[in-house]
């Protein structure tokens, strides 16, 4: 197989899944403390598929320092083959909790006046949710990068 940037066993690939899994669990923590997340379908949605981004990244992070320890080569046809479809589902599960989480804020900040309000009953932490959808967006794009390199390397076995 070939020798590609982000290859499951190689440490650039560890650092990407380090990488998935803290920006990841970094937006989960944040939108978590927001107060009024939970009164939003997709900021729900956003958690539950960040969740599964970690949980994925923590994995195959784990699977990459076991690699690099022992000094396997994790680069067989049907690993790849699981590692492809595993970041294409996780990828856009993740592009689509952001995707809409993105929309429901533009909502909120540009047409109504939920977040300019300052009632008591009905605040939110509209920059708290800013913060979690950046980063869940840097998570997701990390993973792109791990999901088309998993492609290249399907495709050259």
């Amino acid at each position: 197989m070939k020798e590609l940037f982000g290859s499951p066993g190689k440490a650039s690939g560890l650092v990407l899944r380090i990488g998935q899994c803290l920006f990841a669990a970094a937006s989960i923590v944040v939108m978590a403390s927001a107060t009024g997340f939970s009164s939003t379908t997709a900021f729900c949605y956003l958690i539950a598929s960040m969740g599964l981004q970690v949980l994925w990244s923590f994995g195959l992070a784990c699977l990459d320092i076991h690699a690099l320890r022992l000094k396997k080569d994790v680069q067989n046809q049907i690993l790849v083959s699981l590692f492809v479809v595993g970041d294409w589902v996780t990828a856009i599960l993740s592009l689509a909790g952001a995707s809409s989480s993105a929309g429901v804020m533009v909502l909120f900040v540009r047409d109504t006046d939920i977040c300019k309000v300052e009632r008591l009953e009905t605040q939110l932490s509209c920059n708290m949710f800013q913060i979690s959808i950046a980063l869940a967006f840097i998570s997701w794009f990390l993973l792109a990068i791990s999901s088309y390199v998993m492609f290249w390397l399907l495709a050259s076995v």
